[in-house]
């Protein structure tokens, strides 16, 4: 990978962080209102695997969807002005923290319902293969939607028809505040796409380059036709499930042990290594910095919406 990629990777992945600590700020604040999942830990998840995908590629997600969209190359300001529900947002302020979206980027949201978007990834596969493209769907999750029944309706779906989809699990340790042992009899996410003959790999989401090479490996199996592919992701997510979630159900050591593993950190180390002067790094950090702020100005000198948009993007125009 050249110099200039891994500091845009970088880059990426200081964004998104600094992006929800932003969001975190302005909810605090009232600014932003409804529920918001924060994607602060999983950045290398989101940026690593978004990274391998060719442009033809889907993306959709779940409600912790604002890294991704990022990661998909959403700009800062049309997310933030989303987040505070203004006109100038990705979605004209009408979606929120939950609903990011943008068709042109051919990232499909942001889905509030617990595992949602693992029945509609499916469908994108589908119409890809249909129309003779050779996009491939990358869908995320978390543990917990693992557990929902359409999950393995979708899972048998894309296997009995070899569809392009590569199901990526972010296995976070906890679905809300519920730790994965007291509520699935298989513990390894992974295990569980076995009984549909779907090939699975492991990766260890703190570390972004682990992330895209095996992203690499399912994207390129399934633009082979081989069908459907399955990675478990281990990660962690620094703050609550949402805003008013405390953590009682975890200890600060193991939050600590986790933060050791900073994906940010370990990919400053990885940028070091690889001959990258501390300048540079430096640069990156005061460029992701500009922008949130800018996009924080733009989204709070936006308008909001009309009454009148209330009608509008109801059904499908000619």
């Amino acid at each position: 990978m050249e110099k200039a990629e891994m500091l845009e990777l970088y880059k990426q992945m200081v964004i998104i962080r600094l992006f929800e600590e932003k969001c975190e700020e302005l909810y605090q604040k009232g600014k932003i209102g409804g529920f918001m999942h924060l994607y602060i830990g999983q950045e290398a998840t989101g940026v690593g695997a978004i990274s391998a995908r060719k442009p033809q590629d889907n993306v959709i997600t779940g409600y912790r969807d604002h890294g991704a969209a990022l990661a998909c190359g959403m700009t800062a300001r049309a997310a933030m002005a989303e987040m505070l529900g203004k006109v100038t947002g990705c979605c004209k302020g009408k979606g929120g923290s939950m609903h990011l979206a943008d068709k042109n980027l051919r990232y499909w949201g942001g889905h509030a319902i617990v595992g949602a978007q693992i029945a509609l990834a499916p469908g994108l596969a589908w119409a890809d293969k249909y129309q003779g493209s050779d996009g491939v769907t990358l869908c995320f999750f978390g543990d917990g939607a693992t557990n929902i029944g359409y999950f393995h309706e979708a899972l048998n779906w894309a296997a009995v028809y070899d569809l392009p989809v590569v199901f990526i699990c972010e296995n976070n340790k906890y679905g809300m505040w519920t730790p994965i042992e007291k509520v699935s009899a298989v513990t390894k996410m992974h295990e569980k796409a076995c009984a549909y003959g779907i090939p699975t790999a492991e990766a260890d989401g703190m570390d972004l380059l682990d992330v895209r090479a095996k992203t690499e490996a399912a994207l390129a199996h399934c633009r082979s036709g081989k069908g459907p592919y399955f990675i478990e992701v281990h990660t962690y997510r620094y703050r609550g499930h949402s805003m008013g979630d405390q953590r009682p159900y975890r200890t600060q050591e193991e939050i600590k042990k986790w933060q050791a593993e900073d994906p940010i950190g370990k990919f400053e180390d990885v940028l070091l290594k690889a001959g990258i002067a501390p300048g540079e790094i430096d640069r990156m950090d005061d460029e992701a910095k500009a922008i949130v702020l800018d996009s924080v100005e733009f989204a709070e000198q936006s308008p909001f919406p009309d009454n009148e948009e209330i009608w509008t993007d109801i059904y499908i125009e000619p």
